[in-house]
């Protein structure tokens, strides 16, 4: 169970650092690209190229998927996680930007971490106890020294109520990703790159934006291809062993990811804050990766599908001809009653 807790951590954390690398570059490119138009590049470049990675993933195994496709309801998630987080989201916070100072924008937008969790706890009733509160607490705090700018302009309004808005849509966006998280997570990226990239493109043409410079658009869709796909990607698996509040705020140290780079890039000399937020989120991570949760549970009769293994200690079920490795296929766990240490991952969703 620790060693698979710990590919899940460092999935989540490696999320974070290709993101959090995402605003410091995306900068050097916005000289040439209009911020409409960039945000449409990268969520495209995230969608061609994890288009290209399934090609490249089926030719590999011979045309036969190692992760469960979606079905039924599973798009009806998407759907949702779609329209709340890939246009509802982008419209409010667009809007939102031109009525709100930028330090108060930046500063509220960490806000999305903590949305995921209220909606993932009080809705989805994750269970999260003390010490995952207060980790959650501490790296979102971080988040907020980062972002503070003390020389810009300060002001709250409905631009801001709006950008508030906004990260709660992104914060069920998450929530909605995560009940889906056992099918096939580049399948999942991928129709969300590219919805949100078309509609995000087909806004900056209409504003007037124009087509950047080949270089500067190929600079684009790799950069999406990285810091917005596989990110995603490895956002998503996080999610399957984590649940939604500890993989959104580990991906909360995004932030500090940014600043670091920066400081190599432009040269930008750290300021107090910098160094203020290094413990916060070291404590934070700690509490997160060191938790322990165990009590007697009972897992209900399900039947679904996902990628597994049968070395985990909850698919003992037989098959016809041997299988080795991961696979997915619609399986049967029977009811049971026992105590482990366990996290809200797709097993253990139970209420508490």
């Amino acid at each position: 169970m620790a060693n698979r807790k710990t590919v899940f951590y460092l999935q989540a954390l490696l999320a974070a650092v290709l993101f959090g690398v995402s605003a410091p570059l995306a900068k050097m490119l916005l000289g040439e690209i209009q911020p409409v138009m960039l945000a449409g590049l990268l969520y495209l470049g995230s969608g061609f190229g994890l288009l290209i990675l399934k090609g490249v993933q089926r030719l590999a195994s011979g045309g036969k998927p190692i992760e469960a496709r979606l079905a039924g309801k599973d798009y009806g998630w998407l759907t949702l996680a779609i329209l709340a987080g890939g246009i509802a989201a982008p419209i409010l916070l667009l809007v939102s930007l031109n009525k709100t100072p930028a330090s108060t924008a930046s500063l509220l937008l960490n806000f999305e971490a903590v949305a995921t969790a209220l909606v993932a706890w009080l809705i989805f009733h994750e269970a999260l106890g003390k010490r995952a509160l207060i980790a959650i607490l501490l790296i979102t705090m971080a988040g907020i020294l980062l972002s503070l700018d003390f020389s810009g302009n300060w002001g709250f309004s409905l631009g801001a109520l709006g950008i508030l808005a906004a990260c709660i849509l992104w914060g069920m966006d998450n929530n909605f990703t995560r009940n889906i998280s056992a099918k096939d997570p580049i399948f999942i990226t991928l129709v969300k790159g590219l919805a949100g990239g078309v509609f995000s493109f087909l806004l900056a043409l209409s504003l007037g934006n124009p087509i950047p410079p080949i270089g500067s658009l190929l600079g684009a869709l790799g950069l999406g291809s990285l810091s917005y796909g596989a990110s995603i990607v490895l956002f998503i698996r996080a999610m399957r062993g984590l649940g939604a509040a500890r993989t959104s705020a580990l991906f909360n140290i995004a932030p500090l990811m940014g600043v670091i780079l920066s400081l190599i890039l432009f040269k930008d000399k750290p300021g107090l804050m910098f160094f203020l937020t290094i413990p916060l989120i070291l404590l934070g991570a700690y509490l997160l990766i060191f938790e322990t949760h165990t009590h007697q549970h009972l897992h209900q009769a399900l039947v679904h599908d996902h990628v597994h293994t049968h070395d985990d200690g909850h698919h003992t079920h037989q098959h016809e001809n041997s299988i080795v490795g991961k696979h997915s296929h619609e399986h049967e766990h029977n009811s049971i009653t026992h105590s482990h240490d366990h996290l809200p991952d797709t097993h253990h969703r139970h209420t508490h």
